[in-house]
Order: C-alpha cells, then structure tokens, then sequence
C-alpha cells in the first residue's frame, strides 16, 4: 500500500515535523509499504499542494498527524481529504492535548471524534478539568498515562477489534501503548454508527478513564478511519528518547523502553495490525 504520513505544520525544526516520527515511517516501510512521509508546505494559492489534491493521489492511507495550534488544514483540503475518504481512502487521525491539533475539527466526519479545549469539546462536562497537574500551562484535556519513553496499560473494549489483537501463536490482546504525560480526548461522534471507542487508558494520576481510540467502520463508498488520542503513541521521543524532542518539552523522560526495548512490542503490533485494517484504497 501506499501510505502518506502528513503534519499540518511546516518543517519547523523545533518543532513536531515530519521527521521526528521517522521511525514510524521506516517500521511502516519494513513492513513493504511504500511510505511518503512529508511536512505540510504552503503553494501559491495558500494550499498544501499534496493534501489539496490527495482525492486524484495514488494514495491507500493519509495518516493526518495534527500538530498544529488550529490553522493546519484549509478548507480546500478538508474537502480533499473528504473526497478521498469518502471515495474508498483510509483516514487516520491523531493529535495532542488542549487545543493542539485542533483543526482536525474541520474534517468533520473523523474530525468530529477529536475533542479540544476551545472548540469541539467533550460532550461530557464532567470531562473538562485538568488531569495533567504538573504542566500548568497545559488545560483540559490534558490525560496524564505517564512519562514519555515510557508505556502505559491500555483497556481493551468489548468487543475486542482487530487492531487490537496479539498474532498467532501469541495469545490475547495489546496490553500497553507508549505513555504522554498529557494526551488529548476522543469519541465516538454522536449518532454515527460506523464508530466506536475500541481502546481506553486510565490516568497515572488521577486514576480517571479516557479514550485512547475510536474506530470508524466502512460505510458504503467511505472508507476505515481512526482517530487516536495523541499522536506521542507514534513520535520517535516516545519510542526511543535518545532520539530528542523539542526544546519546549519540559518533563523528564523515562528511561523504561531504553532498558527494555522490548515494551515496544505491543506498538509494533498495534501499528501492524492498524495499517492492514485500514487497508487499500477501494477504487471504481
């Protein structure tokens, strides 16, 4: 298959670019798909010219990393997106915590599954208070699971979905994902009945529940999507912090996965297992 990894910023050094979920890109090569991971860039008529025309792209897959302040995606991509979605395209979606990433609510469809702090927000009032004590500057939602370099035990939901089982001749299902000391909120959109939340977490703080994943089924000529809680589950820093991050990332990292690296198992498999569901492009 072939697969766009896309940020909505551009390649900004000191930021989340492009480059920094390079290990993503290459386990996602090694698995024989053809990976064109890229930072969002600004054409003449103010439009990324890659995501504006995705609808008439080869691509199989857009996986949307949404590393904006809420000015990432114009309208002219979003209906883009749309088009290639609801023409057989697989859409995954993620972001992180308060508002980052928040124009991923003018998708609508998937984007609509993305809750933010001043705009879109979780319908359950009870959900807008800080979990995340440490990060002051940092508002709802903010779910503390850990530290980053670290990994988190997730809830499987019943039913158990396929991106969320161990192969043969392993048994049962993922049992962790990477931590973020602050992850955003996700749903499944009120009377849309292709999605579901199919994977919680449970913060190390506050031992509150929060969704991790929603699943979107196809329906008719739309294809599978995904939208995940944040997009730290897949970021070099948090699968190897060797790698560096930021320098406006203050907390101090873990050091588990570096003493043991085989925590990242269960991600692989995660990441295995949601590429093949996601699928190819169903075309005509």
């Amino acid at each position: 298959m072939k697969i766009l990894m896309q940020t909505t910023i551009p390649n900004i050094a000191d930021d989340w670019n492009a480059g920094r979920f390079s290990m993503l890109r290459d386990f996602l090569g090694s698995l024989g798909h053809t990976v064109v991971a890229r930072d969002r860039e600004n054409g003449a008529d103010g439009n990324d010219p890659v995501l504006a025309a995705l609808d008439n792209s080869d691509f199989d897959q857009l996986w949307l990393f949404a590393v904006d302040s809420g000015d990432g995606i114009t309208p002219a991509e979003c209906r883009a997106i749309s088009d290639f979605h609801h023409g057989g395209g697989a859409v995954f979606t993620t972001r992180d915590h308060m508002d980052l990433g928040s124009s991923i609510c003018n998708l609508g469809g998937i984007g609509a599954a993305h809750y933010f702090h001043s705009k879109q927000t979780d319908p359950d009032e009870a959900n807008h208070r800080d979990d995340d004590t440490v990060a002051t500057n940092i508002g709802w939602p903010n779910y503390h699971s850990g530290e980053n370099g670290d990994v988190q035990h997730i809830h499987v939901v019943e039913p158990v979905h396929p991106v969320l089982k161990r192969p043969a001749p392993q048994s049962g299902t993922i049992g962790t994902l990477p931590a973020h000391p602050h992850e955003g909120a996700v749903g499944a959109p009120a009377g849309d009945p292709s999605a579901r939340v199919v994977a919680c977490g449970t913060s190390a703080t506050t031992g509150r529940a929060f969704n991790i994943a929603v699943a979107f089924e196809a329906s008719g000529k739309t294809a599978r999507g995904w939208a995940e809680s944040t997009f730290h589950h897949f970021c070099d820093y948090n699968w190897d912090v060797s790698k560096g991050c930021p320098s406006f990332v203050g907390e101090p990292p873990s050091d588990a996965i570096a003493k043991n690296p085989a925590l990242l198992d269960d991600t692989k498999t995660y990441v295995r297992n949601l590429v093949t569901w996601l699928g190819a492009r169903a075309r005509g």
